[in-house]
């Protein structure tokens, strides 16, 4: 009996303390109650930009933070004094036999729509059909994360706070479009459907392709075709224009004495290997031989992934929009070879 009165005391006295929980309730870690607090600013701010209290409502409700998205996000952070691995494991794996076949039933299914596509925009469909190739295995993966969750959690992480809590607000403002909230699923990072884009591009830049009313990039071709044409229609392809060609560099040339200035403001490393713009024709007067169809007078720039000896290649300007879709030399090259191998 006494040590019942003294444990109905002790329980008393955490109860006055506020540190027994009213019934029902889950305890909040430090970090899951300024994720909370977080949010609710998220909402403050979503609200100023005109999102209804509907969306913020039904994409904010419930999300805790997603631990496993800051694992995947960790080694995203660059190395400046990284070296690049090699481009020839990268391209067998993203350039081989089944998705090259995968990537010509894709575009053999598509041939009703296609020369639309080309038509309104001028970027071919072999160049559409690699980019779905490569985001999603033509939609056979799209991704299973919660995409409000996700963009919460690495806007609160703060490594790349401006650009997810943007995007998380315009996840939101895709609920007020009429997108049900049980569709936002996608990568870890952000990216959905078909074409993998990110919330902000989604409203920017997807299409109704087929005419329904909808931009469906998750279930419709059409409207995934359409919207990655606009995509790079918007980002500067030029129609005509080839990705680049392989080439054949002399041994006497001296890459590194033609190496560019410039700097992508975005992915300021991208450019490190690139050389400096001069024509086709200036290319051949040093040696350099394309070994495809380009003509004399394109701008391009020489690129030798794996160093001198190994491949090269002469890239255009529209090899720079596909670097625009997806900041990467390696996913560029093999976006554009991939498309070789479809046509």
């Amino acid at each position: 009996m006494v040590k019942l009165m003294l444990l109905s005391a002790r329980l008393v006295l955490l109860a006055i303390a506020g540190l027994l929980l009213p019934s029902g309730a889950v305890a909040q870690s430090p970090g899951q109650a300024e994720f909370q607090n977080y949010l609710q600013q998220v909402a403050a701010r979503a609200r100023q930009q005109g999102v209804s209290q509907r969306a913020i409502d039904e994409g904010l409700a419930g999300l805790t933070l997603n631990q496993r998205v800051i694992e995947l996000d960790r080694p995203q952070a660059a190395n400046p004094n990284s070296i690049p691995p090699p481009f020839a494991p990268y391209r067998r794996q993203h350039v081989d036999a089944a998705r090259i076949n995968g990537g010509i039933r894709a575009y053999a299914a598509s041939a009703g729509i296609v020369p639309a596509v080309e038509n309104a925009f001028g970027v071919p469909g072999e160049i559409l059909i690699a980019i779905w190739g490569h985001e999603t295995n033509y939609g056979t993966y799209m991704g299973g994360f919660d995409l409000p969750r996700s963009l919460a959690t690495l806007a609160y992480e703060g490594r790349r706070r401006d650009l997810f809590e943007t995007e998380l607000i315009a996840s939101l403002k895709m609920i007020d479009a009429g997108i049900a909230r049980s569709q936002l699923k996608g990568s870890w990072a952000g990216a959905f459907g078909n074409p993998q884009f990110l919330p902000s591009v989604w409203l920017r830049l997807a299409i109704d392709g087929d005419g329904d009313g909808r931009r469906d990039i998750w279930n419709s071709r059409a409207d995934t075709l359409f919207s990655i044409a606009n995509y790079f229609h918007k980002a500067g392809w030029r129609p005509g224009e080839p990705w680049g060609v392989p080439a054949s560099v002399p041994t006497g040339l001296d890459a590194g004495s033609w190496r560019t200035q410039l700097v992508s403001p975005r992915c300021p490393r991208v450019f490190a290997r690139h050389s400096r713009w001069q024509t086709v024709a200036e290319w051949k007067a040093l040696g350099v031989r394309p070994q495809g169809t380009i003509a004399d007078d394109t701008p391009a720039i020489l690129f030798e992934p794996d160093g001198r000896g190994n491949t090269a290649f002469l890239l255009t300007g529209n090899y720079r929009v596909i670097l625009d879709y997806n900041c990467s030399n390696y996913y560029a090259l093999s976006v554009g070879l991939l498309a070789d191998a479809i046509r």
